[in-house]
Formats: C-alpha cells, structure tokens, sequence
C-alpha cells in the first residue's frame, strides 16, 4: 500500500473549522498569509508625524537669573551625540554639534527618523559628548548601511515590517561585531581633529554667559571586552582651554590611562573633570575596588579618583545606576528603570555588585574605615545619552537614543518589526534624566564649580528640586521657617559635602527640601538613605522615609510608609494630581550615629505614579502596554559624609 496522508481537522483561535488544503490545513494558510501581508505592509505610527506647532526658528529671549551667593537651580544635559558618533550616523543621526546647541536654547532641529523636535522648556546648559573613537569620520567614509542607502524617515514610513527587521539586524549586528570603528579601515587623525574642532567651535559660539553655558567635551568609550560592557567615562572642561584632539579608549583602553591624561590636563591649569555613566551596565567593573581574593585593586581606586570623577551620571536612557534589588532587598523602589544591554538579561549578584552608585559608595566608606581613604566620594547628576542631538526626557514625548534602535514608537515597542520585541533591549530603556545643579550664576566657571563641589541632584526627566543641608546645628524649625535655607546653607553644609567637625548636637541633623516640577506631577515622599560601617568594618544601609504627602502613616506591622496610590487611567496614559503634594520639607536627626564609623546620607524624592513612556507608545499604535504601565519619577541627590577624626 502506499503512503498516506492523515487527515487532519483543526479549529483555529476564532472557532473556524480548518480542513486541510494542497496538504495544509487552511487556518495554517490563513496564518501563513496574514504573516506575509504583516510583513509586506509598514504599521500606522503617529509618532513619526507627531502634532507639532510650527518650528522655532529664533531663540526665545532669556532673563538672566541674578548672581546669587544662596545659588541658583539650573537644569543641563552632559551627554549629547550627534552625527560625529559613529553609532550615532549608522543609526541615522545626521545632525550636528551645532544642532544641539540650537536644540537646547530652544530651536526646532530635525529628528533622525525625519520628525520635528523642540524641547518644551530650554536648557540653562548642556555639552556635546561624541565618542572620541573615530570621531566624525563615518559621515565622510561613505559607508554602505541602511541609514546611507535610503533615509531612515522614508524607510519608518513607507518600508514593510520586514524591511525594517532587516535594516535594524543588520544595523545592530554592524555595531556589535565591529563597535565604534564600523567598517572604518583605521583611525583618521586629520578627520577627527577636524571634527573635533567643529565641536569646539559650536560650544564657544553658543556660550553666552548669564544665559546659557555651552561646555566642551567628549566621551571616552572604554568596554570590558565588549561593547555591551560599559566603562564610559564623559570629559567635560570647565573653560574654553582645551586639547589639541580629545584622547580616546584607543590612545589608552584602561581607566588608569584616561586618569593619567586628566592629570597631565591639570597640570597644564586646564579644568576638566571625567564624568562615568552606565555603571548599571559594566557587568561590576565601574566600581570594582578589590579582586576576588579581597585584595585592593590600587591602580583601580587611586587616592584622587574622587577630584577627577567626582560625579558620576546615574539616571538616563539607558536604565538606572543607583541600586538594584539584588543589592538593596529592603528598599521597595530599588527596582526603578532596571536595564539591559541584551534583550532578557538578567543580572546577577557577581555583576551587579560594582555597577551601582549606591554599592560603590558603601564601598567607598568601607575603604575609608579599613584604608584610611575613599576613592568614591563622587556626587550624582542624570543626562539623556541622546544620540540625536537632543535632550527630550519627556515620557509623553519621547523620541528615543538610538534612530534605528528607538527613534519611534513602533521601533521601541518592537511593533515596527517582525521580532523586534524580541530582539531590541529598548522596552528596558528609561526615557532620560536631566542634572540639577546649584551655582551662583549660569557661566562655564560657576556651574563648573559646583559640579566640581558635588552641590548636584539627578533627576528621571522632570524638572522637580532637590535640596538638602547636614551640620551638627540645624534646628528642625528650619524646615518651616521662610528663611530656612538661608539658615541651613549658612549652618551647615549642602549636598556632596563632608561633614565639619562635630560640634553641638551629638549626631548629625539634616533638612531637605523638595518642590514639584511645576509642569508636572506632586510628590509622594522625600527619604535619606544612610550607609555606614559596623563595628566588624561591614557596610550596612538603611531608608528612612522622612517627609510624606498627608493622609498616611507609618504602618506599624510592616515598618514601611503606607503607598501614595495611583490615579494613572491606562486607557488613556492620564493621571491627576489629586494625590500626592506640591513641596515637601524634612528635617531628620540621625539617632543611631556611631561618631568613630564612617557614614553616608543622601535625599531621594519621589513623586506619584505616572505613566510609563510605553504606555503613551501603547495608546498611540492601539496595542497593550507593557509592564510596567506607571512608574515614580525621581530625583536623587548626592550625599553628604561623615568622616571620624583620625585616632
């Protein structure tokens, strides 16, 4: 007898009796067939044709803030790229450090994906940070990529999913095999000292002191053996004194080379300053102060890696680098905008330890109590990490890092492709932070000083203040009081500072005080987070929820402030501020102090749910959000020290 066929009947997800057709069942066909027309037509995407008011073409006027010995609030981006990057052009980036400039002040640039972007509230300062490795030489070399054989808004709008899978593998496998040098046959000194001074030209054009302070730098982008392993550090000069061509990670691979350059720089009286970010994706090598036998990595944790790191970036793009919940188990808000690198990576104990600015700080005090030094006394700021001379940090309004990566909302939810969710580690993403810094003017020399002196916060994106004094002589009236931060600034001393020597009071008080953006939502809760070291030289940390909105309390059972709730209606990716408060004071005494042990403290402010970038993404292209759907915006500051006199 010969062989047969089965015959098979099937019920499809809709009910419909499949029989099966040329040796296939039809619902097989019909599936097979829904595939193929998926993947031949592209998807309706209303972010790339946003509803915009017409272009800004003239910068708005600005009114200088009065000089100010209490200091100003100044809100900045340190971490823009432009088509100088080679990431950045290969992902469809064509615009220009210029660009940024314009952008920040005010005016309307050009997306890469071909949409219109201008920043609802200018910045007060910013800096351009190509990638220092091949700068500015993969828009001359005439690389045949996607993005160069057909513009990427052309290819968004009018190629099919499957078209677009296919420029966006070969765009990512480009730049994960090959990293910044793409197809570049080596390094071209002549280009990038050519776009190097296109940089610099750009900034000290746009300066204008009292208005807006353009700073120079560059990124330096050192990986661990990969270009998903993270060690970045970002240069930024305080004046206009720089070097001929900015040193790269391929003039010297490893941090101690970059340090040694920024000492010769000193030396030489020029102001500079490395900034680290993405610590959250160096798999433990940003922080890392000891091998695995315990022994001190010296040339890892020199005595002066605080005077020339002393901030570290913390919030942006790409995820959180405060803590992780493998490091910080009892703080339920540890879990904020954890990132990945690669889709469905999850970190471990043995690489998140090392890559979080709270790990690093309790690593910091450690070293001080069994060294006698510590190498992490370094302040916070956020920044985009924008790769489209941009910095839009908005969550209703966010238009990605990367062009082809995430520069619409199909592309960041994946709904662009075929696979793509699976593929793209842009669901993980945060949508970008912004710095804080307290100066007395906006001028390249003052806000360089304070963000020398640490006197910095960090923020998710919204423009909330953050402000927090320590000293041994703060009233808790402080808090309330009309002049209280003439006060408390003149008692003791502001964020990113150590401690005076200890007089009055037996342990150290504190009074923080925090404000709504006035564009955004109220607030939850301000909290201290403490570390501090044992008796046995074992780091320990603690969060103390200070101040909260009324209505709620201490729940006795649990130890833990009663949730804020949530007013977010996901449908329509709305909240209200019907909960939550517009300011919040504190003033906290630390009664468990042990003045022979070193400590930390630093202020965090949350305001209350909001919805998610994804979730506005959702509304727009009709699909079901992801998880999760709202999350609390932050600002984070950085942290005052205690210090024991030596014995």
């Amino acid at each position: 007898m010969g062989k047969f066929a089965p015959y098979v009947e099937s019920v499809a997800a809709d009910g419909t009796l499949c029989r099966p057709t040329s040796g296939l069942p039809r619902c097989a066909v019909a599936v097979v067939m829904a595939v193929f027309i998926a993947a031949c037509d592209p998807i309706a995407d209303p972010s790339l044709a946003p509803e915009t008011k017409p272009p800004v073409t003239e910068i708005p006027e600005v009114r200088p803030l009065p000089a100010n010995p209490l200091r100003n609030l100044y809100w900045g981006d340190l971490h823009i790229h432009t088509a100088l990057s080679s990431d950045a052009f290969a992902m469809g980036v064509r615009a220009l450090p210029a660009d940024v400039y314009r952008f920040s002040r005010g005016l309307t640039i050009e997306h890469g994906a071909g949409y219109p972007l201008t920043i609802r509230r200018p910045l007060d300062f910013a800096a351009v940070t190509d990638h220092a490795e091949y700068m500015g030489q993969a828009r001359l070399a005439g690389l045949d990529i996607p993005t160069t054989r057909q513009p990427l808004a052309q290819l968004l709008e009018e190629g099919s999913r499957l078209a677009v899978t296919r420029a966006w593998v070969e765009t990512m496998a480009l730049m994960h095999g090959n990293g910044f040098q793409l197809t570049l046959r080596g390094v071209d000194a002549a280009i990038n000292a050519s776009a190097w001074k296109t940089t610099v030209d750009a900034a000290n054009t746009y300066n204008e002191p009292g208005k807006f302070t353009a700073f120079i730098g560059w990124e330096w982008s050192a990986d661990g053996g990969d270009v998903t392993t993270h060690l970045h550090r970002n240069i930024i000069y305080g004046e206009s004194e720089v070097p001929s061509r900015p040193f790269s990670a391929i003039d010297g691979p490893k941090a101690p080379d970059l340090w040694r350059f920024l000492r010769s720089e000193r030396a030489l009286g020029r102001s500079v300053i490395a900034i680290p970010h993405n610590g959250n994706l160096s798999q433990g090598l940003m922080y890392r102060s000891e091998d695995a036998s315990g022994r001190l990595l010296v040339e890892s944790v020199p005595r002066d890696r605080s005077e020339l790191e002393p901030l570290s970036e913390i919030l942006q793009v790409k995820g959180a680098s405060e803590t992780h919940p493998l490091l910080s188990s009892l703080d339920e808000f540890a879990g904020f905008e954890i990132a990945s690198a690669v889709p469905g990576q999850q970190g471990t104990l043995e690489t998140v330890t090392g890559s979080y600015a709270r790990d690093a700080l309790r690593r910091g005090i450690s070293l001080a109590h069994r060294e006698g030094f510590n190498p992490f006394t370094f302040g916070v700021i956020g920044a985009s990490d924008s790769h489209n001379a941009s910095s839009v940090t908005d969550e209703d309004n966010h238009t990605g890092k990367l062009p082809m990566m995430d520069g619409s909302a199909g592309l960041r939810t994946g709904e662009a492709g075929l696979g793509l969710k699976y593929m793209t580690p842009a669901p993980s993403w945060g949508s970008g932070g912004l710095a804080g810094v307290w100066a007395e003017d906006n001028t390249r020399h003052a806000l360089f000083s304070a963000l020398q002196r640490r006197e910095t916060f960090a923020t998710s994106g919204p423009r909330l203040s953050l402000r927090m004094f320590g000293g041994w002589q703060l009233d808790q009236a402080l808090a309330s009081l009309p002049d209280g931060i003439t006060q408390a600034d003149a008692r003791g001393v502001p964020m990113g500072s150590a401690l005076p020597i200890r007089s009055g009071s037996p342990a150290p008080q504190f009074v923080i005080f925090a404000a709504q953006d006035p564009l955004g939502a109220h607030l939850d809760r301000i909290q201290i987070i403490k570390g501090w070291v044992d008796v046995d030289g074992v780091t320990h940390e603690s969060v103390i929820d200070v101040a909260w909105s009324p209505g709620r309390d201490i729940d006795p059972a649990t130890g833990r402030l009663d949730p804020v709730g949530s007013t977010v209606n996901t449908a329509a990716s709305s909240y209200e501020n019907t909960i939550g408060t517009p300011s919040l004071t504190a003033w906290w005494q630390d009664d468990d102090f042990n003045p022979d042990r070193p400590a930390f403290y630093y202020p965090r402010v949350l305001e209350i749910p909001t919805p998610r970038w994804s979730t506005y993404d959702a509304r727009d292209l009709g699909i079901e959000p992801m998880s999760p759907v709202a999350i609390q915006e932050r600002a984070i500051g950085s942290a005052i020290w205690y210090e024991p006199l030596p014995r």
